[in-house]
């Protein structure tokens, strides 16, 4: 079996049993649009249960949403080169296992799902689509981007939907930020949830000596020992650059998600449309 044909059969699984059960989507429309909050009352959804609120005021309250029958959800993938990379798989190959599951619970949930592949710049778009049969298209094109040689380039990213999407739309973006996204004014008009995909090796890179590394965005080489000490350096910077990056995301009100290439996307991915993240 390809490795396309695992990646949607395992997804499909996840997304019409294990993942949602009973409920038809893990997007809801009416997590969209608050409208205000109120005191609890018996009968109320428990999941709208506002705790920091209910904290403060020693009694329940929840959020109110405007109900939404239909969602425009936005899939972008940032496929530079740094995505062609991992310990255990590809890095690009969990943003294409992603890319599958939240595919099929969108077009499950009957939702219009519209897909864009930046990287320095747009190199792929597809159109809005309620057919499942939309899915192979949009995790092949994934799959099979040549993503090495190519920078990340955010503002791009960003100004392209801007102009693009006139409907309010939920927009995930899908990359590992090792750059800094800007999203503030795209988060003003749209609700931009970020997922972050990193390999271990990335944050915590073994010692192991002197070695020749290429960068798989400018294809530059650079040669040195790269022992105990300098690793250490690095995952310092590593953590230091994750620091401003939660913290941007925050400001920019960019509820966000990191998973690994040794994890169960699923798992997080469910923690996050639920609001446990």
């Amino acid at each position: 079996m390809s490795k396309l044909k695992k990646i949607l059969v395992r997804a499909r699984r996840q997304v019409f049993s294990e993942l949602i059960g009973n409920n038809p989507s893990i997007f809801h429309g009416e997590g969209y649009d608050f409208i205000e909050l109120r005191e609890y009352m018996p009968g109320d959804d428990i999941r709208h249960i506002d705790w920091n609120i209910t904290a403060k005021k020693q009694q329940p309250y929840i959020k109110v949403f405007r109900e939404e029958r239909e969602l425009n959800v936005v899939l972008a993938s940032m496929l530079n080169g740094s995505v062609h990379f991992g310990s255990k798989k590809f890095k690009q190959e969990l943003i294409a296992e992603i890319t599958a599951m939240l595919s099929f619970s969108a077009i499950r949930n009957g939702d219009l799902l519209s897909s864009f592949i930046f990287a320095d710049k747009l190199y792929q778009e597809k159109r809005p689509s309620k057919k499942i049969n939309a899915v192979q298209a949009l995790v092949s094109d994934v799959l099979d981007f040549d993503a090495l040689g190519k920078k990340a380039n955010y503002a791009q990213l960003s100004k392209h939907l801007m102009q693009r999407l006139k409907r309010k739309s939920l927009i995930i973006v899908i990359a590992d930020y090792f750059d800094l996204p800007d999203f503030r004014v795209l988060a003003r008009k749209h609700e931009v949830i970020a997922i972050i995909v990193r390999d271990r090796m990335e944050e915590h890179p073994p010692s192991f000596g002197f070695s020749t590394l290429q960068d798989p965005e400018s294809g530059a080489e650079l040669e040195g020992d790269f022992n105990g000490a300098t690793m250490r350096a690095y995952e310092a910077k590593v953590a230091e650059h994750d620091h401003k990056l939660y913290e941007k995301l925050r400001k920019d009100q960019v509820r966000f998600v990191k998973i690994y290439t040794d994890e169960q996307a699923v798992v997080k991915l469910k923690r996050l449309f639920e609001g446990n993240i």
